[in-house]
């Protein structure tokens, strides 16, 4: 085997195992309400939990204005995750951050921002079929009354999960794009099982109301 199919193979097996966020999101109106999600099994996880914001009286004030993401802490999650901008494609897709980028998210780059009077702050990570990235960790531990704040340029705002749900991939779900409705966090990450091509069957998103602004 040369070193050009060697990596090719390597690629290959690694795209296998993460989840690469086919963007049914957009698909054509008329979807069922999706039901909320069921507990997914425990996996291995190499995630550090970060601390109970509310009990670290994280949340006090609010942003004063929008600003641009770069961290995101997650209650008994992750602390301080990398936040990176992503452009959407030619469709107008949001876009997804490499599958070796196991424990970061993608932001929404140029589109509403933490802080903003209206609309959601659309961010995704991947999930990992051996249980080892950021998404598996949400899977298991992020739900409906978790707090998440999101950081940059020295501004912070906390969101308080309102919503969990999943939805079948061959479906989509439009309000995962809204722009015109309460300030909101919106994270999307594969879900449910890997299929033998490598597609998983459902998508799991959370929607996290703003606690405050200034």
């Amino acid at each position: 085997m040369s070193r050009r199919t060697r990596w090719i193979a390597a690629v290959v097996a690694v795209a296998l195992l993460a989840c690469v966020l086919a963007w049914w999101l957009a698909a054509e109106d008329g979807e069922e309400q999706p039901t909320l999600m069921a507990e997914p099994p425990a996996g291995a996880l190499e995630v550090v939990p970060a601390p109970s914001i509310e009990e670290a009286g994280e949340c006090a004030g609010g942003a004063r204005r929008p600003f641009t993401p770069e961290s995101v802490t997650i209650d008994d999650v992750v602390a301080d995750a990398a936040v990176v901008g992503v452009p959407r494609d030619a469709r107008g897709v949001t876009g997804v951050l490499p599958i070796s980028n196991k424990v970061e998210l993608a932001w929404d780059l140029g589109g509403i921002r933490p802080g903003s009077r209206r609309g959601n702050v659309l961010l995704n990570t991947h999930t990992w079929e051996d249980g080892s990235a950021l998404g598996n960790a949400l899977l298991e531990e992020l739900h409906l009354g978790d707090r998440l704040m999101v950081e940059g340029g020295g501004s912070s705002l906390c969101y308080e999960v309102s919503m969990r749900i999943e939805v079948p991939v061959e479906e989509g779900y439009r309000p995962y794009y809204e722009e015109d409705g309460p300030p909101r966090v919106a994270i999307v990450v594969c879900s449910g099982e890997r299929r033998p091509n490598g597609v998983w069957s459902h998508r799991t998103i959370w929607f996290a109301r703003a606690l405050s602004r200034a």
